[in-house]
């Protein structure tokens, strides 16, 4: 009995503790995060990047994309966005999101990404190779702004519901998880087909597709240099699937960055 309770113990996943508010001082503005962190800390862990959308708080994105639940052996933050204006649903700018390109706003959320990045380097332990970027909408389209202008820092990326036109060209091939309603009425899906494209064509992820592990609505494009492609094309709307996070997770877990040669 008493080696039967040892093994139990022994096989017990890493549990994530509950995220932990953390602040950042940017251009004299607070900015802030939730943290969520294995509660057995161990060297080399994944870090990942969760970013809501226009409108949206850190916490509902915690609960709705809560990666941290799928690989509690990662670390996860979840950014807070700061009023600014959106061409599609938000001109005025009275509701949180993100710089949309590069010098947009100052670059203030581009910097508070530097910020979140230099802290978790230095006091979480993390592992070089498995640093990830995911968001829905508007925190889609930062995703692809951080793989334009940060991309060296990044193992994959996995944006939702948003477009990346404008930006390939300043990318480099990574792999990446691209999720997509066929019935998206804000983010028409012709916008993020033609942002499909032009990844695949980047990531030199060719052919027809094959079935990614089963998963239904997931297709993956293989690529000689390493970069794959997979699109997730569901029939809903511009709402956020539930059964998406696990698969991002599992997407991350695949992909570490190569070791230099």
């Amino acid at each position: 009995m008493r080696a039967f309770i040892l093994g139990l113990i022994l096989s017990t996943p890493t549990l994530a503790a509950d995220p932990t508010p953390r602040e950042w001082a940017v251009g004299g503005v607070t900015r802030d995060a939730l943290v969520v962190r294995p509660k057995e800390s161990k060297p080399n862990a994944p870090l990942v990047f969760v970013f809501h959308g226009h409108g949206g708080t850190a916490r509902h994105a915690a609960r709705t994309m809560p990666i941290h639940e799928h690989w509690p052996e990662a670390v996860c933050v979840y950014p807070q966005g700061l009023n600014t204006p959106s061409k599609l649903v938000d001109p005025d700018g009275k509701k949180p999101g993100w710089q949309m390109s590069k010098g947009d706003q100052g670059d203030r959320d581009l910097k508070f990404f530097d910020a979140m990045l230099a802290t978790a380097k230095a006091e979480y332990g993390i592992d070089p190779k498995r640093i990830y970027s995911t968001g829905h909408s508007n925190g889609g389209a930062f995703t692809y702004l951080l793989w334009a202008t940060r991309g060296d820092s990044f193992a994959a990326f996995a944006p939702s519901a948003t477009t990346g036109l404008g930006l390939v060209r300043q990318m480099k091939p990574k792999p990446c998880f691209h999720v997509m309603g066929e019935a998206d009425p804000l983010v028409k899906p012709e916008w993020q087909k033609a942002t499909i494209a032009q990844v695949k064509s980047l990531n030199g992820a060719t052919g027809s597709g094959a079935p990614w592990h089963d998963v239904k609505y997931a297709t993956a494009y293989e690529s000689k240099s390493g970069t794959p492609f997979v699109t997730y094309v569901h029939p809903g709307d511009h709402t956020y699937p539930p059964d998406v996070p696990k698969l991002i997770a599992r997407f991350f877990k695949e992909h570490p960055a190569p070791s230099a040669p």
